[in-house]
């Protein structure tokens, strides 16, 4: 078992980063609310958020997901043309500093950043690393679990807060805290450094994509599932 007193990821800086958005392709879903939330820093580094207008019409079922409507957008968000270049340049931040990005579903979340960005001339990194995705930590460590593995099922399996699904800040702290109680519940994560991490959840993510499409494809036999993590490359 890891020594608790050991310094390892879990006791150092992350930064936490969720999106809300007006749909569930990555591909063409633009970002409407946005937070990337400093964690295990000084009490004066405060989240980033963003309320964005993205330009078009959010759809109902965007809307009852997250609340924010297309007026509510408009008339209160900032142009995703100057917001874009703000969040990319936290994520980056980060990065350079040699911060993990926790993101939940980071597949999801950092291909439509990374389409925002290139959809809004803005400069991306080549590479995003090292990134923690508890989704993808939880089903390695726990596979056979049965039930949901949506965020508020895993923070209430680990007992961690979650004060308000599907907003960006809360959703940010939410993965935040799973990427703190993951590695203390199964220390063997806590045994692994950040890249030999970020390594293997590309690899689990992959095997976990293709035992998703193989149940898929039980009742739909052109059923696809990405093995790609932590996102999509750009089609060429």
């Amino acid at each position: 078992m890891t020594d608790p007193t050991t310094p390892g990821w879990p006791y150092g800086p992350m930064l936490a980063l969720d999106l809300e958005t007006t749909g569930i392709d990555p591909e063409t879903a633009r970002i409407v609310s946005a937070a990337a939330v400093p964690i295990g820093v000084n009490s004066s580094t405060s989240a980033c958020t963003w309320l964005v207008d993205p330009g078009i019409e959010i759809p109902a079922e965007a809307t009852a997901v997250h609340g924010i409507t297309t007026n509510q957008a408009a008339e209160d968000g900032r142009p995703a043309a100057d917001v874009i270049p703000e969040i990319t340049a936290e994520l980056v931040r980060a990065l350079t500093a040699g911060w993990p990005l926790v993101v939940f579903r980071a597949p999801y979340a950092l291909t439509v950043l990374a389409r925002e960005a290139a959809r809004h001339n803005v400069d991306f990194p080549a590479e995003v690393a090292p990134v923690i995705d508890p989704a993808v930590l939880d089903k390695q460590v726990d596979r056979y679990r049965r039930g949901r593995r949506t965020l508020p099922a895993l923070c209430e399996h680990y007992q961690v807060r979650h004060d308000g699904p599907n907003q960006a800040v809360e959703d940010a702290l939410a993965a935040a805290r799973l990427a703190w109680r993951l590695p203390r519940v199964h220390p063997q994560l806590a045994a692994l450094d950040l890249a030999t991490l970020h390594t293997q959840q590309q690899t689990w993510a992959a095997e976990q994509a293709h035992g998703l499409q193989q149940h898929l494809r039980r009742t739909d036999p052109t059923a696809t599932v990405s093995p790609a993590w932590p996102l999509t490359p750009t089609a060429t």
